[in-house]
């Protein structure tokens, strides 16, 4: 089962000072956290603030080419987390057939943010990375890293700073 989930903020971590994208249940007061490296971060940023560059960007390039190859992004889907990795998938339509193309979660949700398209997690995913908040190695415990997300208000999930 899938459940769809909208960014409810992007902030860097504390401990690591590593970008966290944070993703809030739509139907629950459930967040995961997801690292993400400087530059998906950014890209993310760029679209959540609305800003736009003299010319298009890597993730305005795909959406471009999906529109261009008359194909529609449908949704994307963090499907399963590997060695301690988010895995993702792209779900595509074009002359009526869908296509599922692998890709990082930061990619996806950076596209699905162009796209208008829905973000969804597997519901295993979402069950383990909200009890098993790990993070990188040096980070917070599970248990204070879900208190300091379950803490945050609007405020602190306010604008990106690099």
């Amino acid at each position: 089962m899938e459940i769809e989930v909208r960014i409810r903020g992007l902030m860097m971590d504390p401990s690591t000072n590593m970008p966290i994208v944070v993703l809030k249940d739509v139907s629950s007061d459930t967040v995961m956290p997801i690292w993400v490296g400087i530059f998906e971060a950014n890209a993310i940023a760029i679209e959540i603030e609305k800003l736009s560059a003299p010319r298009p960007m890597t993730h305005d390039l795909m959406r471009n080419l999906i529109g261009y190859l008359n194909a529609s992004l449908e949704k994307v889907v963090i499907t399963e987390i590997k060695d301690d990795t988010f895995h993702a998938l792209l779900w595509l339509t074009q002359n009526g057939e869908r296509v599922a193309v692998d890709v990082r979660p930061s990619d996806a949700i950076a596209l699905a943010l162009r796209s208008d398209c829905p973000i969804f997690v597997s519901e295993e995913v979402l069950q383990t990375a909200k009890l098993n908040t790990s993070g990188p190695p040096e980070g917070p415990t599970a248990e204070q890293l879900r208190a300091w997300l379950e803490g945050l208000n609007d405020e602190d999930l306010g604008r990106y700073k690099m």
